[in-house]
């Protein structure tokens, strides 16, 4: 009896990490808001995916990929703390837009802006 009720316990613990593991992530963010939220604060300087201040450190994915900027954590981060001559929106944004911005450079990079 022991022994069905370990295989048991197991057989549900392998499930639920499982099921865990293929979660959608915390950060997984609103694509379409991102979209308004974007042109409402970032098209200025980042229309069409480039970049006005800085040609060579655009939002296309190559550029994203070469310099660190390929995940919704290092687009974050950037957007909240401002870096260089980008401004911070930490203050300005709420972390949700800011995730919805994440969101989507990123669907924005992958279909080639």
């Amino acid at each position: 009896m022991l022994k069905v009720l370990t295989s048991l316990l197991l057989t549900l613990a392998i499930a639920l990490l499982g099921l865990l593991s293929s979660a959608p992530s915390a950060l997984a963010g609103d694509a379409a808001n991102g979209s308004k939220v974007f042109s409402a604060n970032c098209a200025a300087c980042h229309a069409g995916g480039l970049n006005a201040v800085m040609p060579n450190k655009t939002l296309k994915k190559e550029a994203l990929e070469q310099f660190g900027m390929n995940s919704a954590e290092a687009i974050i981060t950037q957007v909240t703390n401002g870096k260089g001559a980008m401004p911070k929106f930490g203050g300005r944004l709420s972390a949700e837009q800011i995730e919805d911005v994440a969101a989507y450079v990123l669907a924005q990079a992958d279909k080639g802006w």
